[in-house]
Formats: structure tokens, sequence, C-alpha cells
């Protein structure tokens, strides 16, 4: 099974029914980690990177370490290059072998954004890379403005249009969803979900997981939504687990390769927990 394209995996996703969690990860280490919860709950997920995060570790040793592990495993896993600001970080990403990357026009006009996903999108036809676009406004969850007014929404008609002028292979929207920790609970706007997927024919994408309550995170996924970005929970349940095993003093002062490792349990949980959330129809390999 191993590394499969991100587009192929959301098209069976979307085609049965589940959600696939894309997991951004910090090192080699919490790549690893998502992709064993994965093989030991039988199903498919994403491992994807920040490239914000290339001072602490290199972009191109991060989609080396994500393709490695991904070709050995046992179930379907996709790499992916999240939120490039710009064609530059973009094509950059597809220079330093991620095969598939993010390109966020989301700030600038529409025909702005429509003509650098466009630009991307020919650059990534050229190395057989997927390209993931997004449209509206998503923005900070400590941001009331950013989660409640629906003017920051993606506009259906809009997104049609969007898709058929780039190309583009999957389209991350705007439905009352946000960036990081959340200040007040969201609320999806579903009827919005509905009318975005009957629009596009493309694997829809949800960013800004971490806080989204669990019966929303099901009921987009029945309702067409394939790909969902977990960053935020996943770094605090590592952060967590790492308190408590100091705490417990199973880690010896100044024994930084037990404190690398000693998360594992818990991420793994972390992530199975997620996988069998997006599942809610019980799709299985």
């Amino acid at each position: 099974m191993a590394l499969v394209k991100v587009k192929d995996l959301l098209a069976h996703a979307t085609k049965h029914h589940y959600g696939v969690p894309a997991i951004n990860s910090i090192n080699p280490e919490t790549v690893r980690f998502a992709i064993e919860a994965a093989e030991h709950e039988r199903l498919p997920i994403i491992v994807q990177y920040f490239p914000g995060f290339a001072d602490y570790m290199p972009v191109n040793v991060m989609a080396f370490a994500a393709c490695q592990y991904a070709r050995n495993a046992s179930v379907p896993v996709a790499v992916h290059l999240d939120h490039s600001k710009g064609y530059e970080i973009a094509v950059g990403g597809i220079r330093d072998g991620f095969p598939s990357v993010m390109v966020d026009g989301s700030s600038l006009p529409y025909e702005e954004n429509t003509q650098l996903t466009r630009d991307v999108v020919n650059i990534g036809k050229v190395f057989d890379v997927d390209v993931e676009a997004e449209l509206g406004h998503v923005g900070e969850g400590f941001s009331i403005d950013d989660i409640k007014n629906s003017d920051h929404y993606t506009n259906p008609d809009q997104a049609a249009d969007f898709v058929g002028k780039t190309g583009c292979d999957s389209l991350a929207v705007a439905v009352g969803n946000a960036h990081g920790p959340y200040v007040t609970e969201p609320n999806l706007d579903f009827n919005r979900i509905k009318e975005i997927r009957a629009a596009v024919t493309i694997p829809l994408v949800m960013h800004g997981c971490s806080g989204i309550p669990d019966d929303q995170m099901q009921e987009a996924v029945n309702l067409g939504m394939s790909k969902f970005n977990i960053a935020t929970e996943y770094f605090r349940a590592i952060y967590h687990s790492m308190e408590k095993q100091i705490a417990s003093e199973k880690i010896y002062d100044g024994d930084g390769i037990s404190l690398g490792s000693c998360v594992r349990d818990d991420a793994h949980a972390f992530v199975e927990k997620k996988l069998q959330l997006l599942n809610p129809n019980h799709y299985s390999l």
C-alpha cells in the first residue's frame, strides 16, 4: 500500500464516506508515530508539514523522512506540505520532494488567488504533484469574527468557478472553522458544506479541526468533507505526554533519547482516536 497520492486517497475517502486525518508533524518521530497509529487501526492517513517550521526542521529533510516512512507503511499514507503562503514556498516544496503541496492565496483578491493557484497547479502537473488550494477566509481561533462572520465563508458558486479556472486537486473551505485554539465553540455551517459539496467534484478540506466538537466532525464527514487538518491538538497531546513522563520520573535527568520517544504511546492513542472519529461508517481496508 505504502505511499499514495493525496488526491487519490481523498477521492477514495469521498466515495466510501470516511474522513482522513491530516496530521501535522514537526519532526520524523511525530511522522512515525502517526503512521504507526494508522497501521494499528488499519486505516489510511495523511502526514503533513508546515513550512513555517523550516528553521526547526528543513523542508527537504521532512519530505524525505515522511516519504520514506510512507513507502514502508502497511496502510496507504499520503504526504503533504501544508499552508504555503505564496508561489516560492509552494514550488520550493515541490523542489524539496513533497508529492503534494498547498498554496494558500485566500488572503488575496479573488482573481489574484485564482492566478496564483493556477500557476502552482501548472508547475505541479509537470512534476506530478497534487495541489490543494483555499477559498474563503479560514482565520484564527482567537478571533470571534473569523469564526462566526459568514462573510468569510466560502461561496459555493465562486468555488465552482475557482476550481474550474485553477484545476486544483482539492479545496480547503471556510465554513465556521479556524486555525489554532478556539476562544468559543465553533458551529460549522452544514448547509454551506452541502452547497459547496454539490458545486464542486474535487475533495474538500477542513483546516482548524483541533477543538471542533466530535459530532460536528462526523457530520462533516457524512456531508462529504474528506481531509481534516489536525495540528494544535496533536502538539498539545505530545507536550502533555512529555510533561507526564517527566513528572513520573521515568525519564532520567538529561536523557534526551528517552525524552524523544516517551510520548509514543500517547501519540498513538491520540491519532487512533481521530482515525476512529473520522470513520463513522466503519470503513476498513
